[in-house]
């Protein structure tokens, strides 16, 4: 109710109020001879008042006197017969304030119908991404579910600046030398130069980590090629090798492939959407997308010949039936339409694209100034629909290494630099938000949400920073470059790969010294009773009871970085 609308409901209750009274005081002599009556309404015109009307003259004939206390009926007529007609400005302002009153407690009761709105506060749930996937017959109070996982969202928050959780160290194979790693929602996928494919599924107790069978045979050990790019969404894993050959695995039936394909020649790139069962390779100068059928039988959806060897590719997620990929290849960017030929979205010569990444409508990549007019080094963003550039950010000496467009909040983006600088970006008024001075050497991976950025770095060190205060909140350091990062509010994935994939002796090297060549991946776990004790995968399962993660209080370690 808004200040003119109060004004208005006051002055038309004073107004019926002072009619009231009136009556009242006309028609007083008529009652002192019969039986007194408590809050008694007029005939005519005072018949029209409403409840809240005759509640309002009940309160104000029963104002000045003890609730507990009756007169007797002597003294109510002496009280009458004294007391003829009350000062008008005292009767107008006793009702003014028990107007007053009476609108505060009519509010009151709108807000208090409002604040027990179970539908409001599912709402107000679902828009904060609390239980998304929740309907609002699941839960009786959501009032009391929003303030959990508010509660719960501040514990974490607080649990990610002062690094209080559990760490683990994913298992390494012996004699293998780590070669790619990919993660989503907590399932880390891992290739080795002995061409063994594993993954661990971090979300529970038990970080168990089977092998993904391949089709080489078995009387070939040490013969495998080396494992060029893995690849993992909720329901599939996909595995490149060096000789052409491409694996993937469907998680929820086993560890056996169920779909191959091959190349002529070495896989150069591979991309795997997040949302559906779409996978597609670059090798030479051919792409190629492959789907399942409606019967589940892998075909080609689309193939695609491009002028040079591919560098970057992504496929853009939401794309309905047909699927969209993006490709770079030196100074060309491709978009790949399953349904048409390939198009040149952006080409400059002699300026190369140094990094790519897409969202559902957006692609984003860097690309490097060379010749002689130099521009500096910037960030291009393109729109996919409209198929032209929408901004040029940054203007930067050194090459921009990574960039995250798909998991950054609406209107920002992250950008990783040579120059050893993270940088967030305004896509609405095309200008650095923030730099931040984050690593020794260049950025290597780099991802944000809306309080902190979470980078990677070339000499090993992983850093997080509280954006919003411009503050470190802490950092860790290990032997390789940082070649993967993924988090999200509760777990963080990192994954340390070494440049050379030299495979040491175990017989002749200590395990301290194999240890520092073969690669790292931690998990980081910010809410351990989130865990659960068996994994959803089938092929993620076990029987044992042991876990091999360690769980303490990681702050202590680097106490100086408390905040």
């Amino acid at each position: 109710m808004d200040d003119h609308s109060l004004e208005e409901f006051r002055r038309r209750w004073q107004e019926e109020l002072a009619q009231a009274q009136a009556l009242r005081k006309r028609r007083r002599p008529e009652a002192a001879e019969r039986r007194p009556r408590r809050a008694e309404v007029a005939p005519g015109r005072g018949e029209q008042a409403s409840g809240y009307l005759a509640l309002a003259q009940g309160l104000l004939e029963g104002a000045g006197r003890p609730p507990a206390v009756r007169a007797t009926r002597a003294e109510r007529q002496d009280a009458a017969s004294r007391s003829r007609s009350p000062p008008v400005r005292e009767a107008a302002g006793g009702g003014e304030q028990l107007v007053d009153q009476l609108i505060r407690d009519l509010v009151s009761k709108t807000w208090k119908v409002i604040a027990e709105d179970e539908v409001l506060w599912y709402r107000l749930c679902q828009q904060e991404g609390h239980l998304p996937e929740s309907s609002i017959s699941d839960y009786s109070c959501w009032k009391l579910i929003f303030q959990e996982c508010r509660a719960k969202e501040h514990m974490l928050r607080t649990n990610w600046k002062n690094r209080k959780g559990a760490v683990s160290e994913l298992e390494h194979i012996p004699d293998a030398v780590l070669c790619d790693v990919h993660s989503h929602d907590g399932v880390v996928i891992a290739g080795y130069t002995s061409g063994e494919v594993r993954v661990w599924d971090t979300r529970t107790w038990d970080y168990v980590a089977p092998f993904l069978e391949s089709e080489y045979e078995e009387d070939e050990p040490g013969m495998q090629p080396y494992v060029s790019f893995v690849r993992i969404n909720s329901s599939l894993a996909v595995a490149a090798y060096e000789d052409g050959f491409l694996n993937i695995w469907d998680l929820r039936t086993g560890k056996y492939p169920i779909h191959h394909f091959e190349h002529d020649a070495r896989i150069q790139a591979l991309a795997l959407s997040k949302d559906d069962a779409t996978v597609a390779t670059a090798s030479a100068f051919d792409v190629v997308m492959l789907y399942p059928n409606e019967e589940g039988y892998w075909q080609i959806a689309a193939e695609f010949e491009v002028q040079k060897l591919v560098d970057y590719l992504e496929i853009v997620p939401d794309t309905g039936r047909y699927p969209v990929a993006v490709a770079t290849a030196g100074d060309l960017v491709y978009l790949l339409k399953a349904e048409d030929s390939a198009r040149t979205l952006h080409y400059v010569y002699g300026q190369p694209v140094t990094c790519l990444d897409v969202s559902a409508n957006q692609v984003a990549f860097g690309v490097k100034s060379l010749g002689w007019v130099y521009e500096g080094n910037k960030i291009l963003v393109y729109s996919l629909e409209a198929e032209r550039c929408l901004s040029k950010l940054g203007n930067t000496l050194g090459d921009f290494t990574c960039v995250n467009l798909r998991d950054s909040p609406p209107n920002l983006m992250v950008s990783g630099n040579m120059d050893r600088r993270v940088r967030i970006h305004d896509l609405r008024t095309d200008k650095i938000a923030l730099s931040l001075s984050a690593h020794q050497l260049g950025v290597s991976a780099v991802q944000m949400d809306d309080w902190k950025v979470v980078s990677g770095g070339e000499e090993g060190l992983v850093s997080v920073w509280d954006y919003r205060m411009n503050q470190k909140l802490w950092e860790v350091h290990s032997r390789h470059a940082v070649r993967h990062i993924s988090f999200n509010s509760h777990s963080l994935i990192t994954a340390n790969v070494p440049y050379e994939k030299v495979v040491r002796n175990s017989d002749l090297d200590s395990f301290a010294t194999h240890r520092r060549h073969r690669g790292l991946i931690h998990a980081y776990e910010f809410a351990v009773d989130q865990l659960a004790f068996q994994s959803p995968l089938p092929v993620c399962r076990s029987s044992c009871d042991t876990m091999t993660s360690y769980n303490y209080d990681l702050a202590l370690t680097f106490p100086s970085d408390n905040i």
